[in-house]
């Protein structure tokens, strides 16, 4: 495990200056995208001021500042101190940044009432963090990831391909996700009402030119039956 952390700091010490740039945010298209995933981070777990979350994998603090509109006391984590370093630049208030690593989170059990991330469980040992979401999460407490579809193509041929992999600037034990199994790896663990779904045809570098008609031609998609399974996303949602 520690050689698989060692190699994700590497890989987040070499984009630290860019890393937003890196995972395809700041494009018009990128924005967008960013915008919904954390809408649906809000929605799906109810977060509000009451609420105690735990955000894991904050890097650059994007997400944390998009949930902290909700007014939730936030707590978010990184393996990376030179991302966490660019996060807390960001003055976002009610929220604490802190180095963490997922696979044994440093909170006590029952501690969250939400446990939320951006494409992070693919970087990690996913039965072991979702294993640490579940204990420190409380009983009846939510949680909401939003991860890469290994079934979509890109992302199959991106995963699977180690010079292509490479290339595209994924770190070298990052995977992607299969719904079904993940549903049945949760159930295991103890999670209830879970929903993994896939969604998001809206590619980071589409034109500008062109968003309009990709988000109506996506939006469509994500309502067809086997087509909707080659989505770029999925969100993963279960209870405590």
């Amino acid at each position: 495990m520690s050689s698989r952390i060692e190699r994700e700091k590497l890989h987040d010490s070499k984009i630290k200056e860019n890393a937003e740039d890196v995972w395809g945010w700041t494009t018009p298209g990128g924005k967008l995208r960013a915008q919904r995933r954390a809408d649906y981070f809000l929605t799906l777990t109810q977060m509000n001021a009451s609420s105690k979350v735990l955000e894991i994998g904050c890097g650059t603090g994007l997400f944390t500042e998009k949930v902290s509109t909700s007014g939730a006391q936030i707590i978010a984590t990184d393996l990376s101190e030179d991302l966490l370093a660019v996060a807390r630049k960001k003055n976002i208030p009610n929220c604490v940044f802190e180095e963490a690593d997922a696979h044994q989170l440093k909170y006590a059990d029952a501690s969250f009432d939400i446990v939320f991330g951006s494409s992070i469980l693919h970087h990690l040992d996913m039965m072991v963090s979702l294993k640490e979401v579940y204990r420190v999460l409380k009983p009846g407490g939510k949680m909401v990831f939003a991860e890469p579809n290994m079934l979509n193509p890109q992302i199959l041929v991106q995963k699977n391909v180690p010079f292509i992999k490479r290339w595209l600037g994924d770190s070298p034990d990052e995977t992607a996700i299969v719904r079904w199994k993940l549903s049945k790896q949760l159930a295991q663990l103890g999670f209830k009402n879970s929903k993994i779904f896939p969604y998001d045809f809206l590619h980071p570098y589409t034109p500008q030119a062109l968003i309009g008609f990709v988000k109506g031609f996506g939006g469509a998609i994500e309502k067809t039956p086997l087509l909707k399974e080659i989505a770029g996303s999925v969100i993963i949602y279960a209870e405590k």
